[in-house]
């Protein structure tokens, strides 16, 4: 697990080392006096993140433009990329580059990971705690991106309501505030919290997000970093924070299904909310609010010490490369995600924000944990550095972990219909998705890599 040195290393929002020089690797054209090598192999990435699609499309069409090195990216759809990566894999033309979401993604993909150890891009690592490594003990995976989440809030509504951020260091001083919003939202004009949609385009934020925090408390306590067993010590404390924000939101308990992650972000924006459960990633969808506004909190669930608990940070996108691939196109892939991390356009294409990509278009206003990371321009990663700089301990993301898909999608499930009907029958119900459904799931997934 990091310790809070290790993100302060990382460079989390942090302006890095200057930039080396671009490393491409040819030139297809022998006659322009170049003394680029000849172009060899191609990349084929198998992006993860569709928020990020047009920045990568351009950032492949540059480099191939630099290099005659072939690079095609395509983008699965949210919540697909581990049946896109499946599909992809079995065609004859599969990816030199893809990703996995930590330990258990490794797990699945081990035998077509290439071994990184002594790959240039490992050289710039802020942090070996980035690397993934098999049960060989060979790096098989590298972050690319670090991220943040925690309680977004909007410092003016909370002002409005009588209230400062100072008030709040755990679950009960933060329940006070949130219901005293409640208590007076007609005449405030703004609820506590925004929708928690249970929309398959948002309810990862809490079977996976949220769930984090029961998981990494009963990890600290039981002195481990993942488990075929969980106990669910923390459950109660889950349903504290679940029902704070369920009946404290801009809508009924009952109708989170229907709600979206566009609904969240809209009724964040517009000012209908002070509170929002979300991430650094999210900033490029909340720049309509004045960001002077912006902070973000801890998410406090009750656990104890949680008071010198600062924000969630991690990462869940390690890439790999294809070992299968041939050995020209595994070189170029190797070359390709080197370039991205190292050169000039490609740091400020990945870290930069508003007109960082050589055509003007805003960058993907990643946290990257190189020593070439560059300021973001994102108002969201500034406050992840100063808690990263203060004393409190970051959250580690426990959630790359989880046994399975299957296993998210049960707890969501429950947590969905809990919401609708809050009675201690259904709570039961999520402890065993959560309990049963962990340990069901952790010895088919251990039984498949075998």
């Amino acid at each position: 697990m990091l310790d809070r040195r290790s993100f302060v290393t990382a460079g989390l929002g942090a302006f890095g080392a200057v930039a080396l020089s671009a490393c491409g690797s040819g030139n297809t054209d022998s006659d322009s006096g170049s003394d680029k090598k000849e172009a060899k192999g191609q990349v084929y990435y198998l992006n993860f993140k569709p928020e990020q699609d047009e920045q990568w499309q351009e950032l492949a069409k540059v480099y191939t433009d630099e290099t005659g090195v072939p690079v095609t990216v395509k983008t699965a759809a949210s919540g697909q990329y581990e049946t896109s990566l499946k599909a992809e894999m079995a065609k004859s033309q599969a990816p030199t580059l893809f990703q996995v979401n930590g330990p258990v993604g490794l797990a699945s993909w081990k035998d077509y990971c290439y071994d990184l150890d002594g790959a240039e891009i490992l050289k710039g690592l802020t942090n070996d705690a980035f690397e993934l490594k098999g049960d060989d003990g060979k790096i098989k995976a590298v972050a690319y991106v670090v991220e943040t989440y925690g309680l977004i809030y909007n410092k003016d509504l909370l002002k409005k309501a009588g209230h400062d951020a100072s008030e709040i260091s755990d679950f009960d001083s933060l329940k006070k505030v949130v219901e005293d919003i409640t208590k007076r939202k007609d005449e405030l004009g703004f609820a506590a919290f925004t929708s928690a949609g249970m929309d398959s385009s948002d309810d990862w934020r809490f079977k996976t997000h949220l769930a984090n925090l029961p998981i990494y408390y009963e990890y600290k306590d039981e002195g481990i970093t993942s488990t075929d067993a969980i106990k669910g010590t923390y459950l109660p404390q889950y349903r504290n924070i679940w029902d704070l924000y369920i009946n404290n939101a801009t809508c009924e308990p009952g109708l989170i299904s229907t709600k979206t992650a566009d609904d969240a972000d809209a009724e964040f924006v517009t000012e209908q909310a002070v509170f929002y459960q979300n991430g650094t990633w999210d900033y490029a969808n909340l720049v309509d609010l004045d960001s002077d506004k912006l902070g973000m909190l801890p998410i406090y669930i009750g656990a104890k010490g949680e008071e010198n608990q600062g924000l969630c940070a991690g990462s869940e996108n390690y890439w790999c490369v294809n070992k299968n691939a041939s050995e020209d196109d595994i070189n170029a892939t190797l070359e390709f995600i080197n370039w991205c991390v190292t050169s000039d356009t490609g740091t400020k294409a990945m870290c930069g924000s508003e007109g960082s990509m050589p055509s003007g278009a805003d960058g993907m206003g990643f946290v990257i944990p190189f020593e070439t990371a560059m300021d973001t321009g994102n108002k969201l990663n500034e406050i992840a550095d100063e808690y990263a700089k203060s004393d409190k301990v970051p959250v580690d993301w426990c959630f790359s972990t989880m046994p399975s898909e299957q296993w998210k999608d049960g707890v969501g499930s429950a947590l969905t219909t809990y919401a609708a009907d809050q009675s201690d029958a259904n709570w039961d119900a999520l402890k065993t998705a959560f309990v049963d459904g962990w340990a069901t799931e952790a010895a088919a997934a251990k039984a498949k890599s075998e």
